[in-house]
């Protein structure tokens, strides 16, 4: 980040720290700096018809007192009614909008200090990077639960370094959080055509307006995430929605699918009419896989995080896991650190696999679409992630090496011996696991991650992920009593 743009940040980022005595909690304060960073913008860009009534930054950054807490909430409202608004961005920005300041004296002491930013730096620097700054601040202030949304930057840099997106591709992520996984791709096919200065104007336009698709079903978060991507620039407008529910088909086919489904199960129950494997099952990690196999054209490939579970689940995940390498090449497993996702107790991975066949077969299909699957091992004796050992792109570099240029994952590979973090299972070797993916090979000599924490904060998340670990577990249990046809008493 910018030097500029990060003393922005931090400037933003004191207000905060002003405003928790008066009731306002970090994510409230992101959401509140998303509704006056929004007008601002409008006003600094010249776009402010986008807005109803003649309202604007200026007239509230003019208005004094409680006259100017009261037209913000009335605002607030107006410019989330879609029958007064008919902008889609300002309405997905404002839908269900309410204000967390209750002082007037905080709304001006925020107007005032907003007004005083260099915007003209601000702008220089890239707009998208100053709010990406907020986000990732957001997320340091709230470890616990921000593994429901966020992935690490650097984790994500090196998926689309693999997966190499391309100008006039579809690219998709159906659990959009706040928009890492389609910013990062945009970004690197912008390096790619001088900003897009080398496309056409047709494809340019393709690019800003119809490239990338998702759906983000948590309203604050999809907010974030639409503010996320307009100020980089991508006037894709991600959907307020399930994607394990009938709108999920809506989404289409992708070239491109980049994801992290929520690690745990949610309330409600998968009712997608195309699913077969996971209709009917909680919302959780396994539907997006399944989503992600139908949704992608022949020939499109996927990087999807998943957590241990899917690998070696009984029922419906033993189905899932044949299903996939019956219509798809799955050719990587990643298996990533504990702790990166602030919750030691989920462990997760990367599946990297490309879809072969030109419709969708069940899971007894006779032919395979898998081979061979390699596995890059980035958990064992690996040390503890955290504040003061963040992960960087440093901790991919072999990994992307041993991957290959091949988005496909068709790179030439070979093995380099029992001892390394690099090892392949053939499709029958698996078969004589029982289609089990959870494999280990080395041995784990660096003791438990967790006994180096020191931060009271990382302890918190570590205990946290334990305890939603221990709950998922209990679940799933509970689930199989259920089905489990009840046994009459022998006479």
């Amino acid at each position: 980040m910018n030097p500029n743009t990060a003393e922005i940040v931090a400037k933003l980022w004191r207000e905060c720290k002003t405003l928790q005595s008066a009731g306002v909690s970090y994510s409230n304060y992101v959401n509140e700096l998303t509704y006056l960073l929004f007008l601002k913008m409008l006003e600094e860009t010249g776009q402010e018809a986008r807005l109803p009534n003649g309202h604007s930054w200026r007239k509230l950054a003019s208005i004094e007192g409680g006259d100017q807490l009261e037209y913000y909430k009335a605002m607030l409202l107006e410019l989330g009614n879609p029958k007064k608004t008919t902008d889609p961005v300002t309405l997905a920005i404002f839908t269900d909008a309410m204000t967390h300041i209750r002082l007037p004296k905080d709304l001006k002491t925020l107007t005032t200090n907003i007004d005083k930013l260099d915007w003209f730096t601000a702008r220089e620097d890239g707009l998208g990077d100053l709010y990406e700054g907020l986000l990732e601040k957001t997320t340091s202030a709230t470890k616990s639960k921000a593994g429901q949304y966020f992935t690490p930057r650097a984790l994500i840099d090196s998926i689309i370094r693999l997966v190499k997106p391309q100008p006039g591709e579809f690219i998709q992520d159906p659990a959009a959080g706040t928009g890492g996984f389609l910013i990062a791709a945009d970004r690197a096919i912008k390096d790619t055509t001088d900003d897009l200065f080398t496309l056409t104007e047709e494809q340019g336009n393709f690019q800003r307006r119809l490239a990338f698709r998702g759906h983000e079903w948590v309203p604050d978060t999809h907010r974030l995430c639409v503010m996320n991507m307009l100020l980089h620039g991508i006037e894709s407008l991600v959907g307020c929605e399930d994607s394990c529910a009938p709108q999920g088909e809506t989404l289409g086919k992708a070239d491109v699918i980049l994801t992290n489904p929520p690690f745990n199960k949610m309330s409600g129950n998968v009712n997608r009419p195309d699913f077969t494997l996971t209709a009917g099952e909680r919302v959780g990690p396994m539907p997006f896989l399944e989503h992600a196999v139908r949704n992608l054209k022949k020939g499109g490939r996927c990087a999807i995080v998943m957590p241990d579970n899917i690998l070696f689940g009984d029922g419906t995940g033993t189905e899932l896991r044949r299903f996939l390498m019956v219509n798809c090449n799955l050719h990587t497993i990643l298996r990533l650190p504990t702790g990166i996702f602030y919750a030691q107790g989920v462990k997760t991975n990367v599946l990297f696999f490309t879809r072969v066949t030109d419709k969708v077969y069940p899971a007894n299909h006779g032919q395979q679409a898998t081979s061979d699957v390699w596995f890059y091992d980035l958990r064992t004796n690996m040390p503890s992630f955290g504040k003061t050992n963040p992960l960087t792109p440093s901790h991919f570099e072999e990994f992307e090496r041993l991957f290959g240029p091949d988005p496909l994952g068709s790179s030439d590979r070979n093995e380099e011996g029992e001892d390394s973090r690099w090892r392949k299972l053939t499709r029958e070797q698996i078969t004589e696991r029982g289609d089990n993916l959870d494999w280990t090979w080395l041995r784990d000599e660096s003791g438990d991650p967790e006994d180096d924490m020191t931060e009271p904060d990382e302890i918190a998340a570590a205990i946290m992920g334990h305890l939603r670990a221990a709950l998922d577990e209990i679940e799933a249990l509970s689930e199989e009593l259920e089905d489990t046809p009840a046994v009459e008493a022998a006479e």
